[in-house]
């Protein structure tokens, strides 16, 4: 698969990657081995970039695809990483970058992120983090940083952030999930904030093309709009060899135009029985899909909700199913 190069960065990227949170405990929670069968299944099919995150705690589904591969810095045949942190302190990223490598058995991470950056003044809050950063590109230990969001006035920043190499925002058709300051943002806004970011000489490469899959059954529609912005890449997550196949076919020009998928009808649902009201899962989402219904309990909000996943790990009776 031809490969772009990720802004102006000397990283070179397939216009597709996996997102690997899918294969997670958080999603479809499969185990080593089938989890790593779609990673490396995805790899010897041409796609060479792969998105992770401490958070997602999927780095053994990678070090087992890639176990034969020389993962050390310069190896033309290691694929390209991205890989998050969320917190927020020079130390606590700076323990994030090493067992990043360590899980992986490498040298060298290509890009690592601030994960999940929202408006002010999460990025003041998390400058510590972000020096970190900026300190282990300077060794050479990490290839590009940069910030991953759902918020487009976090775009907007990044534009005006030269050390700033690498920006992986939230965009779709339909806006879903797109956030602007304390309530929503629309495409067109992000659009314009991923274009300045462009013109900047930044790398940007995109999530949630399908709205987390929301907006599957327009498949191309979907693919084609967030493509028309002009990111570097897509990344999308997948956990069937005919998903990887598909998105491939689609990459290289050969899927039929009128390809509609099979849609599938997975939710994210609260078990009122289980729920004890904590409000866990409230803080945790990042789109404020989740709220506290008539009896004190978590419920859903279907039109903001991403199936993200991210509620389920901090729910600490997993009260959080997915069906």
């Amino acid at each position: 698969m031809k490969k772009v190069r990720l802004g102006s960065t000397d990283i070179e990227v397939t216009p597709i990657g996996l997102g690997v949170l899918t294969i997670g405990n958080t999603q479809l929670d499969l185990d080593l081995e089938a989890g790593a069968d779609i990673v490396r299944y995805a790899y010897d099919r041409g796609i060479r970039f792969f998105d992770t995150a401490q958070y997602y705690k999927t780095y053994s589904y990678m070090r087992q695809a890639f176990k034969d591969i020389d993962m050390s810095k310069g190896s033309p045949d290691r694929p390209v990483i991205a890989s998050k942190c969320l917190d927020c302190s020079y130390e606590e990223m700076e323990y994030a970058i090493n067992e990043c490598l360590k899980e992986l058995e490498t040298d060298y991470i290509d890009i690592f992120l601030l994960h999940e950056v929202r408006e002010d003044p999460d990025w003041d809050m998390r400058r510590g983090a972000w020096e970190c950063l900026k300190d282990y590109k300077e060794k050479g230990v990490v290839g590009a940083i940069g910030v991953s969001t759902h918020h487009l006035d976090v775009v907007q920043k990044m534009a005006s952030v030269p050390q700033c190499d690498v920006v992986f925002p939230l965009i779709n058709y339909a806006g879903l999930g797109i956030r602007k300051g304390n309530g929503p943002g629309t495409a067109e806004e992000m659009a314009k904030a991923i274009s300045d970011c462009l013109s900047a000489g930044q790398g940007v490469f995109a999530m949630k093309a399908f709205g987390g899959g929301n907006l599957s059954e327009n498949y191309i529609k979907a693919l084609d709009y967030v493509k028309s912005t002009g990111v570097h890449s897509i990344m999308v997550g997948m956990g069937k060899r005919e998903e990887v196949d598909r998105l491939i076919d689609y990459a290289e020009g050969r899927l039929d135009p009128a390809y509609r998928p099979d849609v599938s009808h997975k939710r994210i649902h609260v078990d009122q029985g289980d729920c004890e009201g904590c409000g866990n899962c409230i803080t945790r989402c990042p789109n404020k899909a989740i709220f506290r219904n008539g009896s004190g309990l978590a419920d859903i909000d279907y039109d903001k909700c991403l199936t993200c996943g991210y509620c389920a790990p901090v729910c600490p009776v997993r009260a959080i199913i997915m069906w």
